[in-house]
């Protein structure tokens, strides 16, 4: 198996993706794919968010990171089949490949929900370095609420992904940018986006409105997970999901 391999059985060609999308990543560094998530998988995601969430309480999120003012959820990938079709998509899949350009894998997924009067996050990339002449990571965020500007929707700077590391060329990350944007889209989207591109979730000021997301976040092979996944990797995970999936994982053992 090798990632052309593991992107062909999942459907992940170039072609599944339209040019605007690779467009958008080249020269804004995120683009935004509508309708991903049908009106029954998304009601099952929200579901399990909220089941996941009880079930873990005050430890919910501890596999990766716990953020005050917030829900999180971590290690999702064996937390149900619900998420199986989330790190496998084609089309996010093949945004990820035209980022990363090269072979990669899963780093974690998880999820999030600013609580209205928190949520404000500096900007800042999910690389710890400036730009490289290459990208080594990519995220997607996938709504399961409307995001607008009320509910905590995250901002990003178009461009900024070939640009210094935002704490080597920002005085005040947490300061709103002139060239900022907001991903202002329906439950249901995806937005990806170049880990290189400046961002951060913006402060829920509503007075209940959820923001729940998840974070499908992939690394060039070559890096460290953010979650080991071999370590963590359930049986019934590993028996259920297809090679190809395992392939993405990085949890096959050769």
């Amino acid at each position: 198996m090798n990632i052309t391999h593991a992107l062909g059985e999942l459907g992940a060609t170039p072609d599944a993706i339209r040019e605007e999308h690779r467009r958008d990543l080249d020269e804004r560094g995120y683009t935004l794919l509508p309708g991903i998530i049908d009106t029954a998988w998304l009601e099952d995601l929200r579901t399990h968010f909220e089941e996941l969430c009880q079930r873990e309480g005050p430890g919910a999120g501890i596999e990766v990171h716990q953020e005050k003012g917030t829900r999180r959820l971590s290690d999702l990938v064996n937390k149900g089949a619900v998420f199986d079709r989330v790190y496998t998509h084609p089309q996010v899949l093949a945004c990820i490949h035209h980022v990363i350009g090269r072979d990669f894998k899963l780093s974690s997924l998880n999820a999030r929900d600013a609580l209205p009067g928190e949520g404000l996050q500096g900007l800042h990339a999910d690389w710890g370095a400036d730009y490289d002449g290459q990208f080594h990571v990519c995220n997607s965020v996938w709504l399961l609420d409307d995001f607008n500007r009320d509910n905590g929707c995250t901002r990003l700077v178009p461009g900024s992904h070939k640009k210094p590391h935002p704490s080597n060329a920002l005085n005040d990350t947490s300061a709103p940018h002139p060239d900022e944007e907001y991903v202002i889209a329906p439950a249901g989207s995806v937005a990806v986006f170049n880990s290189h591109t400046w961002h951060g979730g913006t402060m829920n000021t509503s007075s209940g409105l959820q923001r729940r997301a998840l974070h499908c976040y992939y690394t060039a092979r070559e890096h460290r997970q953010q979650l080991d996944q071999r370590a963590y990797l359930r049986y019934e995970t590993f028996k259920r999901i297809a090679p190809a999936a395992r392939y993405i994982l990085d949890v096959d053992v050769e």
